[in-house]
């Protein structure tokens, strides 16, 4: 098991890149929902973000990353990503293709950089909340700041 403040490779991202942040563990739990988590975080689940790893007609792979309380949009990702569907990766994919767990997938530090989309919503707040890149652990962060890390694209993408 690792060590609980060992950092992660998204820490290590933003202090590489002189990011302000703030990280928050909780006991993690499997059984958790993102709803869950955002009231652990004292925070609302419309400002705590999930991300979520696609794929393309194309073969090509869409990271999109959507409040805990809405539902990605496959029809409005599709639109977003120029793709004729997207459909969701298998959860056994997720490992060798982002290099994070399921419930601990980030949008920061894939070991590949994939073309990603964040909700708009993401811009209504000064500060959401994105994995840290393990379960248990979330990182606060300014929305902009992570939109200048991952460049990604803010457009409408859940319902």
């Amino acid at each position: 098991m690792k060590n609980r403040d060992e950092k992660t490779n998204v820490l290590r991202v933003l202090d590489a890149r002189k990011i302000i942040y703030s990280s928050h563990a909780y006991n993690p739990d499997s059984s958790l929902t993102g709803s869950d988590i955002a009231k652990i975080l004292g925070e609302e689940p419309a400002c705590v973000f999930k991300t979520l790893v696609t794929q393309g007609k194309s073969g090509n792979y869409y990271v999109f990353v959507v409040p805990v309380n809405q539902e990605l949009d496959l029809k409005k990702a599709a639109k977003a990503s120029n793709e004729k569907f997207i459909a969701m990766i298998k959860q056994r994919d997720l490992l060798s293709l982002t290099g994070y767990v399921h419930g601990g997938c980030s949008p920061i530090g894939m070991k590949k950089q994939f073309p990603t989309f964040i909700h708009e919503s993401a811009m209504n707040y000064e500060k959401i909340f994105v994995s840290a890149g393990r379960v248990g652990l979330q990182v606060e962060i300014n929305p902009q700041d992570l939109i200048g890390v991952i460049k990604c694209a803010v457009c409408d993408i859940a319902s």
